[in-house]
């Protein structure tokens, strides 16, 4: 789930507020082709001068993932886009 919050680096910037640092974070347009250790210490790395303090998954992933942009995770994450189109494919059938 890191890794989709890659996708939505403006949500991250809002979400932390001052002193967070955007720009440390991997710049690869293809969110699945980053280490998911290299998303971990991007995404602590990144937060941790801020208010909310460093990036841990249960105090601030599940915020992040009612925030960020679905259309944005989906041009970011091919397996994203294949997943979430079964997913409409089984609830519109």
């Amino acid at each position: 789930m890191e890794s989709w919050f890659l996708a939505d680096k403006q949500v991250l910037t809002e979400y932390y507020g001052q002193g967070f640092l955007a720009g440390s974070l991997p710049g690869q347009p293809n969110i699945e082709l980053v280490a998911k250790q290299d998303v971990f210490n991007a995404l602590q790395h990144a937060s941790r001068k801020t208010q909310k303090g460093e990036y841990h998954k249960t105090r601030h992933g599940f915020d992040l993932l009612e925030l960020i942009n679905p259309k944005r995770v989906r041009t970011a994450s091919p397996h994203a886009e294949r997943f979430l189109a079964v997913l409409e494919r089984e609830t519109v059938g």
